[in-house]
């Protein structure tokens, strides 16, 4: 794209001026601004694929400037053609100052068809002149944006004729007495530049939490009569009456402890999810506190790096313990298979998108300093913490599972005939639906921020909505576990989890509604983006709701068969 690399001279701005019939009322300085000379990246910038440059501008601290030429151009035809490619696709430019982010459209279309587009008759425009509003409260910038001059606008509609464009620009500041430093990015929610969609839904949150309330309220009344009942029942029949009327959950006393199937990966997918919901209400509760600067572009992601390595123990701890619980005895293996059973998705998908980002020559593709960087971090960090937490576990952690009644040598038969609404897919489905519907228009609101590169501030309301999710997740699988216990169907380890981590495939399923009707994104480099890492972070969710619901489940079970007589 056409940029001017270098600030005008003093020499040509006054000519340029005298042909433009404009006063020039500012000050000269001898210092040029360079532009186009890459900055310094933070490791959380490298990630998120920005690659910040400076620009030529010359702005000084409350200096306002009525107008300054920045560079004069004679673009050509192959320019030109960027430049209206660039207009009718709805690009836009993105400024800093003091972190602070600007957005504006680099140009516009008249009369053009809403369906067809270019028609004959419409004209396209560049905005060349960009007029700073810089706000202040004492010595600190608190506000920027950045508009265009319609007046001053070229018609590029004829890409064949070149064009000489006076790029140009005019700085005004203003005091803002009323806006601390600390409070400078409140504004950015009600940012009229994002469009509408993406705003927050404000009486639709609250429908939300109340739906969420009232789902959870109905749901525990229903479970606690209906357990109160089989307790009285159980309890008051003697042994004899015992045998002939015991049926339902109570049947299943001698197999419902019955480790289950690939108990080794099993484990490892519960310490995993314990890992990443730790690392996430850490960095939730950081980033609430302020501790994890939620102005800086990438600083949230860099945070989450650092926060997997840093707690990483907790995988390696929780995933043997539970391992030597179930008489496993390859801990070393299970501690391996924990420390890579997230990453090694990751590092898939990362491999295909940044190959496709670099056969493309995008800024996307992470440089290799990065790279390296996230590399040691896990190689040095994560890797040995993950070691410790399972040495610890086989070392200090008791290796017994208590389990309230005694397992039987040999497994019941499950009943293979059971009504459709009680079947596996079914309870599937509204394991995943329930949740996913209380938490579905914050997720708009999130996937807005990611994937149109917005600032995301509230995270109280993303602290809540979390918590919520986890305990609706957990709550609702309980409740389908109660009924899966009830027709005598004892293989509920592995379903438990299952029907908790539904809520990850159904904000996958989401994504693809997001990408296509919502997003405006399109191509092969923006899908292979966007699909490889919603998979990454789907697969994050199914790991951490998956976790925490088999955990509160757990403890259900225990509950309501430490409660029974049996043999």
């Amino acid at each position: 794209m056409p940029f001017c690399h270098k600030h005008s001279s003093v020499e040509e701005e006054r000519r340029i001026a005298a042909e433009e019939n404009v006063e020039l009322t500012h000050a000269h300085t001898n210092k040029k601004r360079e532009g186009a000379v890459r900055h310094r990246l933070r490791m959380g910038e490298s990630l998120v694929g920005d690659r910040r440059e400076t620009a030529p501008y010359e702005v000084s601290f409350l200096d306002s400037v009525d107008w300054r030429l920045l560079c004069k151009k004679e673009l050509e035809k192959a320019e030109l053609q960027k430049l209206k490619d660039a207009i009718h696709d709805n690009y836009f430019f993105e400024m800093f100052v003091e972190d602070l982010p600007m957005w504006g459209y680099i140009g516009d279309v008249a009369n053009e068809d809403l369906i067809i587009g270019e028609i004959e008759g419409s004209k396209t425009y560049l905005f060349p002149h960009l007029h700073f509003y810089l706000g202040y409260n004492k010595n600190q910038i608190v506000s920027a944006k950045v508009t265009t001059d319609m007046d001053r606008r070229v018609d590029i509609t004829n890409v064949e004729v070149p064009t000489a464009v006076t790029f140009s620009y005019s700085v005004e500041f203003y005091e803002e007495p009323d806006l601390l430093w600390k409070d400078r990015l409140t504004r950015y929610a009600d940012s009229n530049f994002v469009p509408s969609s993406f705003e927050i839904h404000w009486l639709s949150i609250i429908n939300s939490f109340v739906l969420v309330l009232l789902l959870t309220a109905f749901l525990t009344i229903i479970l606690l009569r209906i357990l109160k009942n089989d307790f009285s029942r159980y309890m008051e029949l003697d042994d004899d009456a015992l045998e002939e009327e015991e049926s339902g959950w109570k049947l299943i006393h001698g197999d419902v402890f019955r480790f289950p199937e690939n108990s080794m990966l099993f484990c490892a997918a519960v310490g995993t999810g314990n890992h990443l919901l730790i690392c996430t209400l850490f960095h939730l509760t950081l980033s609430l506190l302020k501790i994890i600067s939620t102005n800086r572009r990438g600083s949230l992601l860099a945070g989450a790096v650092v926060l997997y390595c840093l707690t990483s123990s907790i995988g390696g701890y929780t995933a043997v313990r539970l391992y030597r619980q179930m008489n496993g005895k390859n801990w070393v293996h299970c501690i391996l298979l924990t420390a890579a059973l997230f990453p090694a998705p990751v590092v898939t998908v990362f491999v295909w998108v940044n190959s496709v980002a670099l056969a493309h020559g995008s800024t996307s593709a992470l440089p290799f300093t990065a790279i390296l960087t996230v590399f040691a971090l896990f190689s040095f960090i994560s890797f040995p913490l993950h070691v410790l937490g399972g040495l610890m576990a086989k070392n200090y952690a008791s290796a017994d599972f208590d389990a309230p009644t005694r397992t039987t040598k040999v497994a019941r038969e499950i009943p293979t005939e059971v009504p459709w609404y009680r079947s596996r897919s079914f309870q599937v489905i509204i394991a995943g639906f329930l949740p996913f519907s209380a938490i579905y228009i914050e997720l708009h609101y999130i996937f807005a921020s990611m994937w149109g590169h917005q600032l995301y501030t509230l995270f109280g309301i993303l602290f809540i909505a979390f918590a919520l999710l986890v305990v609706v997740t957990s709550f609702i699988t309980v409740a389908l576990l109660y009924f899966q216990l009830a027709r005598e169907d004892h293989h509920w380890w592995w379903a438990t989890y299952i029907n908790g981590g539904m809520t990850g495939l159904f904000i996958y399923a989401y994504s693809f509604y997001y990408y296509f009707h919502r997003s405006g994104m399109k191509g092969f480099l923006q899908g292979s983006f966007y699909f490889g890492y919603m998979s990454v972070c789907s697969f994050a969710f199914f790991l951490m709701l998956g976790s925490a619901a088999f955990q509160f489940s757990m403890i259900f079970v225990r509950y309501i068969y430490s409660r029974i007589k049996s043999d």
